[in-house]
């Protein structure tokens, strides 16, 4: 069969999936990583006005191999490493012990971090991209202003609907679910317990991204998630899945990954770090590795101790001390403890990141220090802690998610109102091929066996 080259047409799809159509995103990423992008931004620019074609791709692709060999700014004043060895050599000089949980509380602990994940994901899931301009008239408007509960779908009128940019009509409401619905921040949380399953504690991000190929379809991957797995299709292994022409890599998706290795290390933060590391380095590099070891080092962490405020501290000792994820969950915590107001502190936020913005809205640093915001302005109240972090916009359903795991498991399922959990009958939808809809307390009762004492 003879192919003419001429007559070969390119079909363009999602826009993740083109390195052109993020360059601008790139460019971003660049700068805030500290290359001496600036003399090229012109050449950015250009190329991101180019229409979508096979010679914008192909330019894209020429930016790239610029990228590849711009030097750091002198004047950049943080170290960010992507290995491991590097990281621990730039961590604090001192790291929390290992400690061995109470084993009469850790199965409610364990509970209340399932719970609280999911049910945290889901009172963000409604709103999950809409704004705070929308959202506060939007709770405003029904009663649920400062947000105390699930928005449903039967207190929203057409008019109300008919006049936002938003789309709240879908079907994603609590009184209209009979189970959680399927989410990528739940998705990974029961795949990564089939994966310990498969290849046991020291699996290699290898095992992890043999996982990834055979569990989902490439829809359920977003951003830095799609890449590195369309990366990994096309032969490129980890840490490469996460570098090669990969403008998200700095992006939200690792931090949410991280729940699982908590729950089976409680009071072995380092291990459970590791455990994260494995996993954040097939798609991610720095902060957004970061994000993901300090979550998981923070459930570790909460599994044994009662004080949320020295968790919040002695994770952040795990990851590079002079990283911007250092300095932003730093900032938080002074905010905090000099007494800044809770709206002064969520203001404060919205001022040095823009929420209309992809890159911010999305950026594991922005969302971040909305978790930690939110753990410590709620106070210890789960209700509080996971609306809060809704409330605040962004990613609002990973934010309430990983707030919500974050506090079911320093203060147990006990701690969770029966309204949140209710709705779903037990039981959590997923998009894994073979899992199908998951029942949550078989999911507890298997991590309790996935954890080695």
């Amino acid at each position: 069969m003879s192919l003419q080259k001429n007559k070969i047409t390119r079909t363009f799809s999602h826009p993740d999936e083109f390195y052109s159509e993020n360059i601008m995103t790139e460019y971003r990423q660049c700068i805030d990583e500290g290359l001496d992008a600036a003399p090229y931004k012109q050449l950015f620019e250009a190329v991101a006005a180019m229409p979508m074609s096979e010679s914008r791709e192909k330019a894209a692709d020429a930016l790239f191999d610029i990228i590849c060999e711009l030097p750091l700014r002198e004047d950049y004043p943080f170290v960010e490493p992507s290995s491991l060895s590097e990281i621990k050599e730039n961590r604090a000089s001192s790291v929390p012990e290992k400690r061995t949980p109470d084993k009469s509380t850790l199965e409610d602990k364990i509970r209340g971090a399932w719970y609280g994940r999911i049910c945290g994901c889901f009172s963000g899931k409604p709103v999950e991209g809409i704004k705070t301009d929308e959202l506060t008239p939007v709770l405003k408007i029904t009663g649920n202003y400062p947000m105390h509960r699930y928005i449903e779908r039967g207190e929203l009128s057409d008019s109300l609907i008919g006049g936002l940019k938003f789309n709240l009509d879908h079907d994603k409401y609590c009184d209209l679910v009979t189970a959680a619905p399927a989410d990528d921040d739940t998705n990974y949380t029961v795949m990564y317990q089939e994966l310990v399953k498969k290849y046991g504690r020291d699996f290699t991000p290898e095992n992890v991204l043999d996982m990834w190929v055979s569990s989902q379809a490439k829809y359920a991957y977003f951003t830095a998630e799609r890449t590195a797995l369309i990366n990994n299709i096309n032969g490129f292994e980890a840490p490469a899945s996460a570098m090669y022409k990969n403008p998200f890599r700095e992006w939200i998706g690792a931090q949410i990954r991280a729940d699982y290795f908590g729950y089976i290390n409680p009071g072995d933060p380092e291990r459970a770090a590791d455990m994260a590391f494995r996993d954040a380095c097939v798609s991610h590099t720095k902060n957004g590795i970061y994000g993901e070891m300090y979550i998981a080092a923070l459930l570790a962490l909460c599994a044994v101790e009662s004080d949320l405020m020295t968790a919040i501290k002695d994770a952040l000792k795990l990851v590079p001390q002079k990283s911007r994820f250092v300095k932003c969950v730093s900032a938080i915590i002074e905010k905090y403890e000099n007494g800044t107001s809770e709206d002064e502190c969520f203001a404060g936020i919205h001022t040095e990141w823009n929420e209309h913005e992809g890159y911010d809205w999305c950026h594991t640093l922005s969302n971040i220090q909305i978790v930690v915001a939110s753990l410590l302005y709620g106070g210890g109240d789960y209700t509080k802690t996971i609306c809060r972090a809704v409330q605040a916009c962004f990613d609002t359903d990973c934010n309430a998610a990983t707030a919500g795991s974050v506090l079911g498991m320093l203060k147990g399922f006990s701690a969770i109102d029966e309204k949140w959990y209710a709705p779903f009958n037990g039981k959590l939808e997923t998009q894994l091929f073979g899992v199908g809809t998951a029942d949550i307390e078989s999911r507890v009762q298997r991590t309790m066996e996935d954890i080695a004492l």
